[in-house]
């Protein structure tokens, strides 16, 4: 890791996790509770607990709320009770992201993927910006199969991002020409706005600190949920968990959740003040595809963005 990286704040402050149930999620939930206050945000209220519990259970200190980030109504919401806690926060974590296999729509008629992984995401960041302090560091989760150079993405049957425009990809439409594997535009494409986003935020926001990681292949997160089959979710559980640590020397991107949470958690505490950094598994500045890499791309995604979302009623 970089040496700035290795900059810790102190104990005291709060961090907010999204998706803090599983995988990635749950593991930087318990890993920064060694530094604070973490504040749970899950759309599950028995998993939100059980993961409040466990954290509380190591004399350290939770708490839970409520948020549903394919439903803007829930997301703010959820901002403001967070707000209401009147916490210290120093960080906010994105992780929280879908990809379904079959697609299906919120009721707005948005893709629910689309929805989560951007809209939502975006929205809740939006909502929280203001109220954070100077200095304050906002990491989004994101994914190298946004590239459409990437090797390993194209090996697994993805074709990079497939941006129309985000009222478009909301739609469920995407760019011709991509993958035949289903759910991977969706995800792919939703990974590219969110990631364009946070680069256009640290440019807009200098007062606090946008960042993105790329967490690594973490074969055992079961992303797809339920969509997967019940085989592949036995062999997720069971399997690839005692696979995943044998190749890990020989497959440079292949994780798993508890090394990809510390190198998030160094992401998020680091108090050097870096900010507009794409960081790999390794905590390695990376650079995204050229399409991500172009600041009227990021800026006009963060546009389209707040567009769509001025549509729903506050």
């Amino acid at each position: 890791m970089p040496n700035s990286i290795m900059e810790h704040r102190s104990d005291g402050a709060a961090y907010i996790v999204t998706g803090p149930t599983s995988g990635i999620g749950r593991r930087t939930a318990l890993e920064l509770a060694k530094h604070g206050t973490v504040v749970l945000v899950g759309r599950d209220r028995r998993k939100l607990d059980e993961v409040q519990k466990a954290i509380e259970r190591k004399r350290r200190h939770a708490v839970s709320v409520l948020c549903d980030l394919s439903d803007i109504a829930s997301v703010r919401r959820a901002a403001a009770q967070i707000v209401a806690l009147r916490l210290p926060i120093a960080g906010l974590l994105n992780n929280a992201g879908i990809m379904q296999m079959r697609a299906t729509k919120n009721a707005l008629g948005w893709d629910m993927t689309f929805a989560t992984n951007h809209l939502g995401t975006f929205a809740l960041t939006e909502a929280l910006a203001p109220q954070l302090p100077d200095g304050a560091n906002v990491v989004f989760v994101v994914s190298a199969v946004e590239d459409p150079g990437r090797k390993p993405a194209v090996a697994a049957g993805f074709r990079g991002g497939r941006y129309i425009s985000v009222e478009a990809n909301a739609r469920g439409e995407w760019k011709p020409g991509g993958s035949t594997m289903p759910g991977r535009d969706a995800y792919a494409t939703s990974k590219q706005c969110i990631l364009a986003a946070a680069m256009a935020l640290s440019r807009e926001t200098p007062r606090l600190r946008f960042n993105a990681v790329e967490p690594g292949l973490n074969p055992t997160t079961g992303l797809g949920g339920d969509d997967v089959g019940a085989f592949l979710r036995f062999l997720q559980k069971s399997i690839i968990p005692l696979l995943v640590p044998l190749l890990m020397p020989f497959i440079k991107i292949l994780s798993t959740p508890k090394r990809a949470a510390r190198v998030i958690s160094k992401i998020l505490l680091d108090a050097s003040g870096r900010s507009g950094v794409y960081y790999d598994e390794g905590g390695r500045p990376m650079l995204g595809s050229m399409l991500v890499r172009d600041p009227r791309f990021q800026d006009r995604v963060v546009a389209e963005t707040r567009a769509v979302l001025s549509t729903i009623p506050a």
